[in-house]
């Protein structure tokens, strides 16, 4: 296959062979066309007609006159605005109706021509006039496509009900973040891949996701899979819809299909997982570096086969609805690996491969190992990935382990990637005010004088501390003497006997005398 170059190399390439080739031998002019074709890829036709062309003369620059000038623009700026900055598709249609209305007014004063150009103006050419406007009304930057944007569109969309019950290989892929109740920084990722037809689930640890992380995910779960990948389907991240992922997977002849931007339903299979698998074995804790990755590379050794051979899972296999109603039915539940077992599409070489690890596999020396995993995975919890001091690796007894299996249920959450520890936050310490040594003789002031107003109170702070006070604390010296009279007003009824002193109203008295009454005539003799 010819090995494809731009078009202005060609164009370069075409300007350096075109004179020698119209001026040499048949036989230069044949090798000439060879070498020209194996470069560019041309038809050989093609390629004689590229070369065998005459040299056009230049017809200079066309005079063409600006039938839309500055006054078409000013004109269109103040329909824009007023049209609350609709699209050019959309004010187009709303100019004829506009203009009556803006000239009606004396908001705008129009003479026949400028009128006809502004209802004859296409919506493109609007778009040229107001390319500028709308470039600083939007704050200096001009809105582009992503980088993605191109490769997005080359990728066509499979929703959840496309599926209609493929062979085993084609799988959904989505990231699970590691980032806590933060996503700024670094963290590391999990990439979860679920088989549509079996349900078998693999997940691969990435500390970045750039895009070289990507496609070494996608390879390490390919060679874990226990039959070979036909498609991948992503969603809309970026980290899948770039020019790298997408051609690698293509020319690894996989099948690249997408779901619909913010429907999550279109990946209903692998969604599920995330939490199922993911989530209940991880937590939602921060993880981040180097030993965090690879302790999770640790436990997902041991969960792809625990869950796989000895996790039932269910499976749809019908959904009827009924008016608002929807029934659903599902097969009776199995593990991933009795429904790789029982398909025709699985080879037999592949089902031998499965059934000796299914011989071979301890779910309880599994299961331990799972647990041995979390508490590893538990010490790194929320910590950064570096400055950390170096740990024994835990080390589980097997024997102990199994018998306690029967009581493990008594000591609650028994998953150390969810009990998080408890950290204690030390209060701030209190700073001394500067008021605190004039209290005081503030509330002396205030007692003395009742009615004594926080401007007057500065004022003699002022006259006693004038380095210290200024007029800028009369806020806070008003918060204060607020405060202080709240204080003083309270001590004041509590103390002074207010209530009991209290005249009663008659209704009030007449209660009270019913009370004392009954209170007299049940005392005991």
């Amino acid at each position: 296959m010819a090995r494809r170059i731009s078009m202005a190399t060609r164009t370069e390439l075409v300007e350096a062979i075109i004179e020698r080739y119209r001026s040499g031998s048949r036989a230069d002019k044949q090798r000439i066309l060879d070498e020209f074709v194996a470069v560019t890829g041309h038809h050989r036709k093609h390629a004689i007609r590229v070369l065998a062309r005459r040299k056009q003369p230049s017809r200079g620059h066309k005079n063409t006159t600006l039938r839309y000038g500055s006054d078409v623009r000013d004109a269109l700026i103040l329909l824009w605005e007023v049209s609350e900055r609709l699209c050019s598709k959309r004010l187009k249609p709303l100019i004829p109706v506009l203009l009556p209305a803006l000239e009606r007014h004396g908001r705008l004063e129009l003479d026949a021509e400028l009128r006809d150009k502004l209802t004859t103006v296409s919506p493109a050419t609007m778009d040229r006039l107001l390319a500028e406007v709308r470039v600083v009304a939007r704050g200096g930057q001009r809105r582009r496509a992503g980088m993605s944007s191109a490769v997005r569109r080359s990728v066509p969309v499979r929703t959840f009900g496309d599926w209609n019950d493929p062979l085993p290989g084609f799988v959904e892929v989505d990231f699970v973040a590691h980032s806590g109740t933060s996503s700024s920084g670094s963290f590391a990722q999990t990439m979860v891949l679920t088989d549509i037809s079996t349900g078998w689930t693999e997940c691969v640890p990435v500390r970045t996701r750039d895009s070289g992380n990507v496609i070494v995910a996608i390879k390490q779960a390919r060679s874990q899979f226990p039959f070979p990948l036909l498609g991948v389907d992503f969603d809309n991240d970026s980290a899948f819809m770039n020019e790298f992922v997408v051609s690698w997977c293509r020319s690894e002849n996989l099948e690249v299909t997408r779901s619909r931007a913010y429907r999550k339903n279109d990946q209903a299979h692998v969604e599920q997982k995330n939490g199922a698998i993911v989530r209940r074995l991880v937590g939602y804790g921060r993880f981040v570096g180097t030993e965090a990755t690879i302790a999770l590379r640790q436990l997902y050794a041991v969960v792809r086969l625990h869950g796989n051979l000895f996790q039932p899972s269910f499976k749809l296999r019908e959904k009827t609805r009924i008016g608002a109603r929807v029934i659903k039915r599902y097969h009776p539940p199995v593990p991933p690996v009795a429904r790789v077992l029982a398909h025709p599409a699985v080879t037999e070489a592949d089902k031998d491969r499965l059934r000796a690890l299914l011989v071979t596999a301890d779910p309880v020396l599994l299961f331990a190992g799972l647990r041995a995993a979390q508490e590893e995975l538990g010490k790194r919890v929320d910590r950064r990935g570096i400055s950390q001091t170096l740990e024994e690796p835990v080390v589980v007894d097997f024997r102990r382990f199994a018998a306690n299996l029967k009581v493990a249920w008594k000591n609650g959450e028994t998953r150390p990637t969810h009990r998080r520890p408890y950290r204690r936050t030390k209060p701030l310490p209190k700073r001394p005010s500067m008021y605190e040594p004039f209290e005081a003789q503030i509330k002396e002031w205030l007692k003395d004088e009742p009615a004594l107003s926080a401007t007057n109170v500065l004022h003699r702070l002022i006259d006693i501390e004038p380095t210290r006070f200024e007029a800028k604390n009369l806020r806070m010296v008003q918060l204060l003497v607020k405060t202080w009279r709240m204080e003083m007003a309270g001590l004041f009824i509590v103390d002074s006997g207010w209530f009991r002193n209290v005249p009663a109203s008659p209704a009030t008295a007449a209660a009270g005398d019913a009370d004392t009454f009954a209170a007299v005539g049940n005392t005991s003799p």
